[in-house]
């Protein structure tokens, strides 16, 4: 079941409402059993895994939390996750297993869940558990200049969690196939006192939902057409090529902001407030300011159970070997591994040029950071090395430059005339005057206005009507739903 779904919509959404409302005392009871309804819509076969891993993870909790043993109950829960993890997603990848079926869904996201669980649970001492629940309601919210989040409150420890708010905290469907990764700490207390905010909520959601309907499928049509056509051995021409990254770019800011902002709208509705996922990242002046923006919630992730223990910045290196964990993170394929080691090494980079004292003009820095981003979706999307390297080569203008005839008339000797470019949209004339302008529209939302969450409530408001008839005709009457490029990971 996808967000962006009829069934999702008009069918689970509203009965998982209604029953918030009708069955308030049992409020936690209600939201497990239609997260594990929206998570077995997939795979019924997988929901006694996802039961079985809260179980287990929340009675190592507990047993690292009292003490006694707490590093061996630590070291065997953590394993215990990341075997898991490994099995079902990377032996194949790892030891040649052909696997017989796709990995559990969200598999990566529940297990960093409670791995966040378990190390919080440990604490700074090793031996007292540094898990606080906040006491005397949900956390505070504010606004600041990058959206909204949450403050904490007093607190108390884990022991003091019932298992029901667990299972409730991992299980949550807002979050649980694609994020974001919250603490349980941040989530679990508002658990307690549930506070819905309908009409913010719904704003954020159908906010959402416009730019994966609208924006982010869009896009995904037009860089499909490329890189296909490259995995298929054909020959890309230099605006087809950069066509195709600009496109997928796009693609994939706005179907993971979308995913975001849909998730916080939901949340939000229920009556939890998500900390702050994405931030304008292609706003970024430098490569640390990307992560600092992209996905922020695995940024911090990856900096407290992986750079730090590593040893932070006392080396470049952990840089590379924490981007090259993400870029596997992301999935069992060299493709992810190589996007996370030229991050990795774009990162270890910026950290020498600081050290040297090196600073680039601002406008110099944000268009250099943001090409290196774009040049990197390469091998993150191309289907294999060969088409990764045929699209490099139609982006460095090895295949030419070509224009349709009708449009090359307009500036002869520039361009080779052809009849029409056959890997640009739908291969007419007008295709890249179409291309253009909708990239230039894609590209000036992303660079210039700032995320929805960070909009005043009138600046949301005309959004939302602005998109409302281009969301309804996607909605009702595409062809098949598009799922979230962040489900597959």
């Amino acid at each position: 079941m996808l967000f962006n779904s009829q069934i999702f919509v008009f069918g689970f959404l509203p009965l998982c409402l209604t029953g918030l409302v009708l069955f308030r005392r049992w409020a936690l009871w209600w939201l497990i059993g239609m997260s594990f309804l929206f998570y077995g819509w997939w795979n019924v076969v997988h929901v006694p895994l996802l039961a079985a891993s809260i179980l287990a993870n929340y009675a190592a909790g507990l047993r690292i939390a009292r003490g006694g043993h707490a590093r061996a109950w630590l070291i065997a829960g953590v394993s215990a996750d990341l075997g898991l993890l490994g099995w079902f997603k990377y032996a194949g990848f790892l030891f040649g297993i052909e696997a017989t079926e796709a990995p559990p869904l969200a598999i990566s996201f529940f297990t960093f869940q409670q791995i966040m669980f378990l190390t919080d649970c440990w604490g700074d001492n090793g031996s007292k558990s540094a898990v606080m629940v906040r006491a005397g309601g949900p956390p505070t919210p504010y606004t600041g200049k990058h959206g909204e989040g949450v403050r904490a409150p007093p607190a108390r420890t884990v022991t003091q969690w019932p298992l029901l708010h667990y299972a409730a905290f991992v299980s949550f469907f807002p979050h649980l196939i694609a994020g974001p990764l919250v603490r349980p700490r941040d989530i679990v207390p508002q658990l307690s006192n549930l506070e819905p905010d309908l009409s913010a909520g719904l704003t954020l959601f159908l906010l959402g939902l416009a730019k994966k309907l609208v924006l982010a499928d869009l896009f995904g049509a037009f860089a499909d057409i490329g890189f296909d056509a490259a995995a298929q051995g054909e020959v890309l021409t230099l605006l087809e090529a950069w066509a195709a990254t600009l496109s997928y770019a796009l693609q994939i800011y706005f179907d993971f902001s979308a995913y975001s902002d849909m998730a916080t709208g939901l949340a939000r509705m229920i009556g939890v407030r998500f900390p702050l996922n994405f931030d304008s990242p292609y706003q970024a002046t430098n490569i640390a300011d990307f992560w600092r923006r992209w996905h922020i919630t695995l940024g911090l992730f990856l900096r407290d159970h992986v750079y730090i223990p590593l040893g932070g910045n006392r080396s470049v290196l952990n840089l590379m070997a924490t981007m090259l964990l993400a870029g596997l993170w992301h999935g069992a394929a060299w493709r992810f591994v190589l996007w996370g080691g030229l991050h990795g090494a774009m990162l270890m980079g910026h950290a020498l040029f600081r050290r040297a004292g090196f600073r680039l003009p601002q406008p110099v820095a944000r268009l250099v950071t943001l090409m290196m981003v774009c040049l990197a979706w390469v091998p993150f999307r191309a289907d294999g090395v060969p088409a990764m390297a045929r699209m490099l080569e139609g982006l460095a203008g090895l295949n030419g430059f070509a224009l349709p005839a009708m449009i090359a008339q307009l500036a002869p000797g520039i361009a080779t005339p052809v009849p029409v470019l056959r890997f640009l949209g739908d291969a007419r004339t007008l295709s890249l005057p179409e291309v253009a302008a909708c990239l230039l529209l894609g590209w000036t939302i992303v660079l210039i206005l700032p995320h929805a969450q960070a909009l005043s409530e009138r600046a949301r408001a005309w959004a939302l009507v602005a998109s409302f008839a281009f969301t309804v005709r996607a909605l009702c009457f595409a062809p098949h739903v598009v799922p979230f490029l962040y489900f597959q990971f």
